[in-house]
């Protein structure tokens, strides 16, 4: 005879209690989605034309109605259908008796009763701002652990023991420690279920003005802005949804790694863009490609502003070559303009218009000048001159060289050579300087720092004017009629704002958000700049991971953007990521170069220290496939190989046994697009190179250094340890 079953442990009685909320919630999830769908299918059916042709004028506006009843109807379904991770993450107890769950997006019973409260609204605060020192009214917040839609765990934190109930069960050791240790994957995870009160302080900050976010390595910062964005999206949506969010990162590979955060969230009217990416308004197309050190350094100097004057000013000629002289005839008379005049009246036109749109300007100036020196006696009119001297095709060949339409990369692709570069960098590049900058363009590639040089070119060039092109007809009726335009209902209905000719070809946003803004030049702020200039901002960043060489003109840009609007700062203190190992030798390293770095505490330890390794330039391969091999057994998560970009392309074509047989779960990255990024373990090969391959230096290694969440190994390549390990204790 079998035993009696034993009775239900309290966790097991807790996680019934909480499947069933859980259940109750996905039942009504499920009712929505139903009703939605049905809402859009009659929204589909709200009017359809029996009329294959024609569409009657009087039948707009049921086409109106139908459309926008369709539009509701599917951006209600796409929040519903979205892949909610754990939509239903937390409970309040609070101290009157009320339970509020907590989770991604709000749920409402028949009765409208919240099932579940959005994470972003009020009522949810003490969620993430309840201590036991100031418990709001909270008794216990519970953590839910969920697995899509099966709680499968359980964490209490007991606030507020004195009004408490006898029966009131705790469970388990915290969420946030239980969090830290899972395994990252190719993508990052919101932290809605974990946010702490100092970083719940930094989301819900007023809108306006600038909102600075600082801290070091692990505190999460990036994830941080991203719910910021989500909760702007919810407590201000006609006005971000309206004006749009950009959001700005170090690289493509890391906003891939974000990319499902706001998703995850409910939102999914950002736009993201790489550093690289911000101007493909403007200039169609976004880069990659980084910079040698000395020329990424150049580039992003506010000493390009100037330079870009000269280089637009200077004349489409030969390198070196003097602009020739302006010679026309009319009656008999010789009318010369040389190069000084020529000269004078092209500046004069590009400081009162842009040079794309200054063509008519500069026009009219050459056919003043000529006119003055016509001889009184001849008594003829302007008028008349003009048009003598309009019509010569050698004036017009001269006008055709002499203000071309520009366009940025025609432009820009002029620093290739050294006599231009010797002529518009006099007395703001020195030789050396020159050089690099001659050498930067070399590659077909446009690189990263180029496309904030294009974009300023962009607003001192303007847009190429269209030549205007005769009408082509393309309809023909069956009564002979050409017709060159058809205007649909729909058309008329639409509301299409014309683009303004004379406006700025770029998009402009409501908020940006800009993420690693300590790497940020000078001229992309610029760029930046353009792109929000009404905008509130949210910037985020840390200075001792800068690899921008010069802070102090990285902080004054910064400061000039701020300027006096309503500003705000939140420093994060708390490195969760980073185990206190790793942390320690990664801290020495940056303060020895860095003395005045804001170093966070790492809350977490492992128990395992850092392994640093050396290995000849022979042996350094098979000491790399090693390690990595034997890592990959100890960690379940990714690996990160970070090099010096000069190293990286061998390491990539070496095919390593252990890459090959780790299942994507290795990435070999350089530092740059490491920013940001974490893996379970990191090998940085060559810590030196990292270090003299970027213009941050030893900040840049910092980076690299503080990427693993569990273990950390360096290998340094040559016959002795490197020269960074001389600050190590």
């Amino acid at each position: 005879m079998d035993s009696a079953a034993s009775p239900p442990t309290a966790l097991e009685r807790e996680l019934a209690i909480e499947q069933a909320h859980v259940d109750l919630v996905y039942a009504h999830l499920e009712q929505a989605t139903r009703s939605a769908r049905r809402v859009a299918s009659q929204g589909q059916d709200l009017y359809r034309s029996d009329r294959e042709t024609w569409v009657r004028e009087e039948d707009g506006t049921a086409l109106f109605e139908r459309d926008a009843f369709a539009f509701q109807a599917a951006r209600r379904l796409a929040i519903l259908d979205a892949e909610h991770e754990g939509l239903v993450f937390g409970r309040l107890d609070h101290t009157d008796g009320e339970i509020r769950y907590i989770g991604r997006i709000g749920v409402r019973d028949a009765d409208y009763e919240p099932l579940v409260i959005d994470w972003r609204a009020r009522a949810a605060e003490p969620f993430y701002r309840a201590t036991a020192s100031d418990p709001m009214d909270v008794v216990r917040r519970r953590v839910l652990r969920c697995r899509n839609d099966i709680v499968v765990g359980i964490e209490d934190d007991l606030l507020d023991g004195e009004h408490g109930r006898d029966d009131l069960v705790i469970i388990g050791e915290g969420a946030l420690m239980a969090a830290l240790k899972r395994a990252r994957g190719p993508h990052m995870r919101d932290i809605v279920a974990t946010i702490q009160a100092e970083q719940d302080e930094a989301i819900r900050a007023d809108y306006s003005g600038v909102t600075v976010i600082s801290g070091g390595p692990g505190t999460g910062k990036t994830v941080v802005a991203l719910h910021r964005a989500a909760y702007l999206l919810y407590s201000n949506r006609r006005r971000f949804e309206r004006g749009g969010i950009l959001v700005v990162g170090p690289s493509g590979l890391f906003m891939d790694y974000i990319e499902r955060v706001l998703p995850s969230l409910g939102e999914d009217s950002v736009t993201l863009r790489p550093i690289g990416g911000v101007a493909v308004d403007t200039l169609g197309f976004a880069a990659s490609r980084i910079d040698a050190a000395e020329a990424a350094t150049i580039k992003g100097s506010l000493r390009m502003v100037p330079l870009l004057k000269r280089l637009v000013n200077l004349p489409l000629l030969d390198a070196g070559a003097e602009q020739p002289p302006l010679r026309v005839t009319v009656k008999g008379e010789v009318l010369t303009l040389d190069a000084t005049e020529l000269g004078r009246i092209r500046r004069d036109v590009l400081t009162r218009t842009r040079a794309n749109a200054g063509r008519p300007a500069a026009e009219a100036a050459v056919m003043d000048a000529l006119y003055e020196q016509l001889p009184e006696e001849l008594e003829l009119d302007k008028d008349v001159m003009v048009e003598l001297v309009g019509d010569s095709a050698a004036y017009r060949m001269f006008l055709q060289a002499w203000w071309p339409d520009l366009t940025p990369t025609d432009v820009l692709r002029r620093l290739a050579s050294a006599p231009v570069v010797a002529r518009v960098g006099a007395g703001i590049l020195d030789p050396a300087e020159q050089a690099a900058l001659v050498a930067s363009f070399a590659f077909e590639e446009w690189s990263v720092a180029d496309t904030a040089l294009l974009d300023e070119l962009v607003a001192m060039l303007g847009p190429v004017e269209d030549e205007e092109e005769a009408d082509e007809p393309i309809l023909f009726l069956p009564d002979g009629t050409e017709i060159t335009e058809v205007v649909t209902t729909a058309d008329r209905l639409r509301d299409v704002r014309e683009a303004d000719p004379a406006g700025d070809p770029h998009d402009t946003f409501a908020h940006l958000l800009v993420d690693e803004a300590q790497d940020i030049s000078p001229l992309q702020w610029r760029m930046l700049r353009r792109r929000g200039s009404q905008a509130s901002w949210t910037i985020v960043g840390d200075p001792a991971q800068s690899s921008w060489p010069d802070l102090a003109e990285s902080q004054q840009a910064m400061a000039e953007l701020i300027g006096s609007a309503p500003n705000r700062r939140f420093r994060l203190s708390t490195n969760y990521r980073s185990p206190a190992e790793v942390f320690e030798l990664a801290a020495q390293v940056v303060r020895a170069a860095y003395p005045d770095a804001d170093l966070p505490a790492a809350v977490r330890s492992t128990g395992v220290d850092p392994e640093l390794l050396v290995a000849s330039e022979g042996g350094v391969l098979s000491a790399l496939d090693a390690k990595l091999t034997e890592l990959a057994g100890l960690v379940q998560g990714t690996i990160g190989v970070i090099a010096a970009p000069s190293r990286l392309p061998s390491l990539a074509l070496a095919d390593l046994a252990a890459v090959r047989a780790g299942e994507g779960r290795i990435s070999l990255v350089s530092p740059l697009n490491a920013k940001g990024l974490e893996y379970d373990a990191v090998v940085v090969v060559g810590p030196d190179e990292v270090a003299a391959e970027s213009p941050g230096g030893v900040r840049v290694l910092y980076v690299a250094l503080t990427r693993p969440t569990q273990r950390l190994v360096t290998i340094d390549i040559g016959e002795a340890p490197g020269a960074w390990r001389s600050v190590l204790s």
